[in-house]
């Protein structure tokens, strides 16, 4: 016997992501259900390679009697109505940013802190920001070989971190340039289209803007409250796959061959990292793919205890539906879901 799952946002990038992951997993369902504004009711969308489901209305939709509900509408829709499921009695899993730094809300990577899933008191667990995510897979086993005190990292960001409109924005700006057409500039503060742009979300008081100031109180929340991080998060013309730039500095001498050792041996993560040219992974590699790629480990001479590596990963897949997806099947494995008898019979 399987679950019932909703996912709500079924009609965005990361929605759709979301649909395809469960079917391509074979995560236990009995029924499931497409969930979005009412605009999209009634819109078509594809389950897996034999089934279609009809969009239904998040906003009048009852959650009483499903097991799983997977939210990416966006954060204020979250806001409002992750709850109500909750309280329905359905355990909610959010994409958004909405919940992340609530207390008594989990934020979970399953290949980094499962056991968290076990403190989701209020029935909603947060899924990480994408260039969060990746990080902090790579990481997890160089801090426990290590105890890293301090990250700096670069971030190149794909457009599809914007959601399909920014995926458009850059298509049709690459398309006008060979024909001189002039940039149309909606999604992003400057064009995208050869061009890379060092802003991502809102700027805050000390000059940081969101996306970095995530990427610092995301890493202590899931990995080690003690870790200090400084991010400068840009957003590249690439349509999908995020990459990082990462240096650490570590409390315990590094040695890289247990580094690399350590690497190759955890969950979600896959070294290559051959010092010839090529031997390394690109975005354009990683997208469809589950992994976190990491390449380009060498010691920082610079600082004590110094580290450092490239890494890149699909932003759709680990970097949020997937990841997603992996919570609900952590959430399964932990035996932490009750199934509820057919809303019918309820």
């Amino acid at each position: 016997m399987g679950y019932r799952v909703a996912v709500a946002g079924a009609t965005g990038a990361v929605g759709r992501e979301l649909l395809r992951i469960l079917a391509e997993r074979n995560f236990p369902i009995d029924e499931i259900v497409a969930l979005a504004s009412p605009k999209s009711v009634g819109r078509e969308i594809s389950f897996g390679d034999k089934k279609v489901l009809k969009v239904q209305n998040l906003e009048t939709f009852d959650f009483k009697g499903w097991d799983l509900a997977l939210f990416s509408p966006g954060g204020a829709v979250s806001a409002k109505y992750a709850p109500k499921a909750a309280e329905a009695g359905c355990i909610v899993i959010d994409n958004t940013s909405h919940f992340r730094m609530e207390p008594g809300i989990p934020l979970v990577v399953p290949e980094v802190n499962p056991t968290s899933l076990q403190k989701a008191k209020r029935g909603i667990i947060a899924n990480p920001n994408c260039s969060t995510a990746q990080m902090v897979v790579a990481l997890k086993p160089l801090n426990d070989l290590f105890k890293i005190k301090r990250v700096v990292v670069s971030t190149y960001q794909a457009v599809s971190g914007a959601g399909k409109s920014g995926m458009d924005e850059l298509f049709a700006q690459s398309k006008g340039s060979f024909v001189n057409d002039p940039p149309a500039v909606e999604q992003f503060t400057k064009q995208i289209a050869f061009n890379v742009i060092p802003h991502i979300d809102r700027f805050m008081e000390d000059g940081a803007t969101k996306e970095e100031w995530k990427m610092a109180v995301e890493t202590r929340k899931i990995l080690d409250p003690d870790i200090q991080v400084f991010a400068t998060c840009v957003r590249v013309p690439v349509f999908i796959g995020h990459s990082e730039a990462v240096s650490i500095e570590c409390e315990k001498p590094v040695d890289l061959k247990k580094a690399r050792e350590a690497l190759r041996n955890a969950p979600g993560v896959i070294l290559r990292d051959e010092r010839e040219d090529g031997g390394y992974v690109t975005p354009i590699e990683c997208v469809g793919e589950d992994a976190t790629y990491v390449s380009r480990l060498r010691v920082d001479p610079t600082v004590e205890n110094g580290l450092a590596f490239w890494c890149v990963s699909d932003n759709l897949r680990k970097g949020a539906a997937l990841n997603a997806v992996q919570i609900a099947e952590s959430l399964v494995e932990q035996g932490l879901v009750k199934k509820h008898a057919d809303a019918s019979n309820a």
